[in-house]
């Protein structure tokens, strides 16, 4: 690897990076980068870095590079996509913000490599889920060292970067930069920013990389009649550009006696396959040039033959050191070796008499209507020609039935326009309003969004809707999965519901899919359909809870745990999803949730001391389960209530135990092993406080000392990932639960209730979906969903409205309508609050000065 703190050495005194108001040297990288490496207490390993435009980043880049390891560069800011890559490649190590700081994270269960693994780069994806990309050593340096060859650069060069730096092409000007001792600029601007072309003027630059959609926002700022003048460079790849466009810039270079340079490339390539010699930009603007050097390019037919005859059409291959070791989907395929010594690109290309390469569309971008093969890419080609509307964006797409054209002004001489040129009828085309087109980072064309924005609507509401409703007021783009938008349990519950109606059945780890890919009818294949479904086993306990809750205070049936069921299930629900926002130190987003439980409880608060005539203050301040009075005085709610005192009192344990940034960073790298410690902190407070100095009236079981064990029990199940700490939870839990059976009285229910949290717990640990009938399913999830509205309001039938209508007594038939009713009540209001909570919560992200939870992260 040529990334090496000797190699960079050599460069001595030399300036490398320029990053606001600093100058750092080659001598200070080699030196930060030698620092970062000695922090990696392992031979070899994955190390994940947000690949952010600093020098602490691009230092840590070249230090796990230098020192043998093999990194996987993260998108910058982009905490949830950070996240889900960890989580799928499980690296041994992560650098990257947290709070505003750079941090060092190490992980459990970090995967195996292969000797020659380097690097992990993300495709930007077709389909919005980028591919892993498997670089070794020799990939990198080859096309660093081809890059730099054919753009001659040398000491005396300075480059712009202003692309993504966990981007191939971005990487690309990093590393061939750093091979030949010249610097590089890090741009903070964005384009359009007022003080982009006064910073790049001031910083020196002397070349400038950018993707085509770049030089379309150079131009809407007059770039061109402002060059600075010390730039003699500019390079576009990532797309094909224009070829109006390449004959402009190249024109603009030619006349200052620079170069402007096509390139083309994939990140399957580590950046570069060919290159258009500047000399050529104004003759051959629609091409992508020559191989560069050290690879060959070649054209294969669909028999897989190799094309030599002049102007023949065929697959783009490419052969060279740069092409890569193959994909990965999981950490498991990071183990694997080289597995390629070609690339076949995808691209459909012809070479013409001048030995150029020119790029005439892609396979997967092709329509057959009535028998006649129509290339997207050349529709647009000819869409935009014909149209003759400068800068006017116009995108094309389709299937074998028909063509769809997005445009800023769709018209029916748009349509008929795209019928003739493709050879087709009208009704074969549609056009679609689209000012803007979407893009993805890279400045490409983002199809899959475009494909959502035409897609036909479904029955009834569609996902994008389930989801903007559910959180309403926070924005929801397809994009978007439960698990980025910060789901929380209740909302689980009810989209589970939702998208098991919608979609005929739950798809596996539907929450990290985004929704966009949920509305993909390749999923079809992945769901449960007929007369049998699935339903998850939180929900399944989650209904199973409840029931028991509601027959048990009804009934002398030995159905004892129902609570303490929820306790474990809540445990669960903040580890899955409140976790990243404790992580972060975000009070207000680790808060928001409770609205949704203390909205509904607040209600009820009112509605008892409107029927007494008096504030329950011990029910206002959420410590009626301290035993400070009783129900008896009107000063809190009946006993039952306890479960949203504890519930409160537990979050704000919580918040005080992660307010220290170390207590954090713990949390971060192991959340497991923080829940084996809450847990050991639930058994001490439950065999010393109630047991030595217990609450009057035998109320201690309502109490967090009591209960608290068994959230960070279901903080422990939701964390445990591997076979191992599955078993080691089961073990804790065989024993700490039946000694709470003991410490609990040693009865028959005591053991009936933990035993059967026991049950739940391996449950829970093992069984992580259960098949049933959909009727049964659908029930479950419907009392899921209900589960807390059921839990307050229950009890209400049987002591208020029961009584007005004469019905009374301890007779099976007063049971059942007590048991039945309550659970009907607790149905109807869930399914009141479902529709009314996104109104409230749209009302109150109006008045945001009023909205106590409004004031976004907190500081610490």
């Amino acid at each position: 690897m040529f990334i090496l703190p000797h190699h960079l050495a050599a460069f001595a005194g030399r300036p490398c990076l320029l990053h606001r108001d600093r100058v750092v040297s080659y001598a200070d990288l080699a030196a930060s980068a030698q620092r970062f490496a000695e922090r990696l207490p392992f031979p070899r390993g994955l190390i994940a870095i947000e690949m952010a435009p600093t020098p602490e980043a691009i230092a840590a880049h070249v230090g796990a590079l230098g020192a043998g390891h093999a990194v996987m560069p993260l998108p910058q800011g982009e905490d949830e996509a950070a996240r889900r890559l960890e989580q799928r490649f499980r690296p041994h190590a992560t650098w990257r913000r947290i709070g505003g700081r750079w941090r060092l994270v190490f992980h459990e269960n970090p995967a195996a490599l292969h000797p020659d693994l380097a690097m992990v780069l993300q495709t930007s994806g077709s389909t919005g889920q980028g591919r892993g990309v498997r670089l070794s050593a020799g990939a990198v340096t080859a096309n660093a060292e081809a890059i730099a060859d054919y753009l001659r650069i040398g000491t005396r060069d300075r480059a712009a970067l202003i692309l993504p730096l966990h981007y191939s092409y971005g990487l690309s000007v990093l590393h061939s930069h750093l091979l030949r001792g010249a610097s590089l600029w890090l741009a903070e601007h964005a384009i359009l920013d007022p003080g982009f072309c006064r910073a790049l003027t001031a910083s020196g630059a002397t070349s400038l990389a950018g993707v085509p959609h770049h030089f379309t926002l150079l131009d809407s700022i007059g770039f061109a009649e402002n060059l600075p003048d010390g730039l003699d460079c500019m390079t576009v790849a990532g797309g094909a550009m224009k070829p109006a466009a390449v004959r402009h810039w190249g024109s603009v270079m030619g006349s200052r006696r620079g170069r402007f340079v096509v390139m083309y490339g994939q990140t399957e390539a580590t950046a570069r396959m060919a290159w258009l010699p500047p000399e050529q930009a104004c003759r051959a603007p629609d091409a992508i040039g020559q191989a560069i050097p050290g690879g060959t390019l070649v054209l294969r037919d669909d028999t897989g033959q190799d094309l030599t005859r002049p102007e023949a059409e065929g697959e783009l291959v490419y052969r060279g050191a740069n092409v890569m070791m193959g994909y990965a989907e999981t950490s498991g395929d990071l183990s694997r070796g080289p597995e390629l010594d070609e690339l076949a690109t995808g691209d459909l290309a012809r070479r013409g008499a001048d030995g150029f390469f020119r790029i005439v569309g892609r396979r997967s971008r092709m329509s057959k209507i009535a028998g006649l093969r129509i290339g997207h890419d050349a529709l647009e080609r000819a869409l935009e020609q014909d149209l003759g509307k400068a800068g006017q964006e116009i995108a094309v797409w389709g299937n074998d039935e028909r063509i769809w054209v997005a445009a800023p002004d769709p018209s029916d001489r748009l349509v008929a326009l795209t019928a003739r040129l493709a050879g087709i009828r009208p009704q074969h085309v549609v056009a679609i309003g689209c000012p803007r087109l979407p893009r993805h980072p890279n400045g490409k064309i983002d199809y899959p969004a475009l494909r959502n924005l035409a897609a036909e609507p479904r029955q009834g509401a569609s996902l994008h809707d389930i989801f903007a409703r559910s959180f309403a007021p926070r924005p929801v783009r397809p994009q978007d999965s439960f698990a980025s938008l910060e789901g929380d349990s209740l909302r689980h519950v009810e989209i589970s519901l939702l998208l098991d109606r919608h979609l005929g059945g739950l798809p596996d780890k539907w929450e990290q899919m985004s929704i966009a890919a949920l509305e993909q009818p390749s999923m079809d294949n992945d769901r449960d359909r007929g007369r049998v479904s699935q339903i998850p086993m939180p929900i399944l306990a989650r209904a199973m809870a409840i029931l028991a809750v509601v027959v048990a205070h009804q009934t002398l049936w030995p159905l004892y745990g129902g609570a303490a069921a929820m306790v474990v299930l809540l445990g669960m629900s903040v580890a899955l999803h409140r976790r990243e926002a404790l992580i972060d130190g975000d009070r207000a987003r680790f808060l928001r949730p409770s609205l949704r439980v203390l909205v509904p409880y607040g209600l009820m608060v009112a509605g008892y001391a409107l029927a007494w005539g008096q504030v329950p203050w011990a029910s206002v301040f959420l410590v009626g389960n301290l035993a400070l009075t009783t129900p008896e005085t009107h000063l809190m709610l009946p006993y039952l209530y306890w479960f949203v005192e504890a519930y409160v009192q537990m979050n704000l344990i919580l918040l005080l135990l992660f307010g220290p940034r170390v207590a954090r960073d713990r949390l971060n790298r192991a959340p497991f092993m923080v829940g084996l410690g809450l847990l050991g902190l639930g058994v001490l407070l439950r065999v010393t406080l109630p047991e030595f100095w217990p609450l009057p009236a035998g109320r201690s079981q309502f109490s967090v000392p009591w209960v608290f064990y068994l959230f960070a029990l279901g903080w422990c199940i939701a964390t445990a990932t591997t076979a191992r700490q599955r078993l080691v939870v089961l073990l804790a839990a065989g024993v700490i639960l039946p000694g709470a059976a003991w410490l609990g009285g040693n009865w028959h229910g005591a053991w009936i209730k933990y035993l059967g949290l026991l049950g739940m717990a391996a449950l829970l640990l093992y069984v992580p979906r259960v098949r049933a009938p959909r009727p049964l399913v659908r029930g479950a999830m419907h009392l899921a969903r209900a589960a807390f509205p059921i839990y307050l309001l229950h009890r209400l039938v049987p002591e208020a409205l029961m009584p007005v209508l004469g019905i009374g007594g301890e007779t099976a038939v007063a049971d059942a309508l007590a048991i039945g009713g309550g659970i009907a009540l607790g149905l109807l209001a869930g399914a009141a609050q479902a529709r009314l909570w996104p109104v409230a919560a749209g009302l109150m992200a109006r008045r945001r000065s009023w909205w106590p939870l409004s004031s976004g992260r907190s500081s610490a």
